[in-house]
């Protein structure tokens, strides 16, 4: 399969717009498992040849795809195509290069956005694009952007660090207001405040680690991995989120105190 996806690279930089494409995902870094998905990241300028690329997925896969243009997927995930080719999942992930290199500007700034975005429950993080392209595997790149971009991100920016880890101040924001919502039992609204305290919890720790965080999934158990998190993140999480009472909402207060010590936050 590694040949068949090294050829579709190939291919798909022949499309009109396409500057490079990556391998990413869990390929990529090399936690894969035999079923995973095989990611792609089609980086592309000023728009793309979408019925080219439509054409190129019908012609791998022998039937007609949908390819969904830049802005199909949403603001930030884009569009792209699922594809099954020989039996294995293949998904192409359109990306704007001139966008990607804005945010990473941006990063270097010590800046970041949070989209709302279809499949990302969190929100979409900016900061992503940049760690996509910093785990990627490069197939295809002629004239070497995405490769020096790659290179580019190698550092985690310290300023970026410092405001994803200052960030952490929201995490407490949304327990507080979770702790107005749990003696009247509004489940809906504590688990919302609650899930997202979680998530910045996430990000920050990863950030203090100069770790990048690409989405929600399997987020958590990264973290835990990580130094400053507490040994038993996981199941005190677990426990909150089942609960989302005014214990669950206490937990999570704990859990984010303990957090900030461990960050040397004040």
């Amino acid at each position: 399969m590694d040949e068949v996806i090294g050829t579709m690279a190939a291919r798909l930089a022949e499309v009109r717009g396409v500057r490079a494409v990556a391998l990413g995902g869990s390929r990529a870094r090399g936690a894969h498992r035999p079923g995973s998905d095989w990611d792609l990241g089609v980086y592309y300028r000023g728009g793309v040849d979408v019925a080219g690329l439509a054409r190129l997925a019908e012609e791998l896969t022998g039937g007609p795809v949908e390819v969904a243009g830049p802005g199909g997927w949403g603001p930030w995930v884009n569009g792209g195509a699922w594809l099954t080719v020989d039996g294995a999942r293949v998904d192409w992930i359109l990306r704007d290069l001139d966008r990607v290199e804005r945010v990473w500007a941006n990063c270097r700034a010590g800046r970041y956005e949070v989209g709302v975005q279809a499949g990302h429950p969190l929100g979409f993080w900016s900061p992503a694009y940049a760690g996509e392209v910093a785990l990627c595997r490069v197939l295809a790149d002629p004239a070497g952007e995405l490769t020096a971009l790659r290179a580019a991100t190698a550092a985690y920016p310290e300023p970026l660090r410092a405001a994803l880890v200052g960030a952490v101040w929201e995490a407490g924001f949304s327990v507080a207001a979770a702790a107005k919502s749990a003696p009247g039992g509004d489940v809906l609204h504590v688990g919302l405040c609650l899930s997202r305290a979680f998530g910045v919890l996430v990000q920050s720790l990863h950030a203090y680690h100069r770790v990048w965080c690409l989405n929600e999934k399997g987020a958590l158990a990264a973290a835990a991995a990580l130094p400053a998190a507490p040994p038993d993140l996981v199941p005190r999480v677990e426990t909150a989120l089942r609960g989302l009472g005014p214990q669950a909402v206490e937990s999570a207060a704990a859990l984010t105190a303990e957090i900030r010590e461990a960050m040397a936050l004040p």
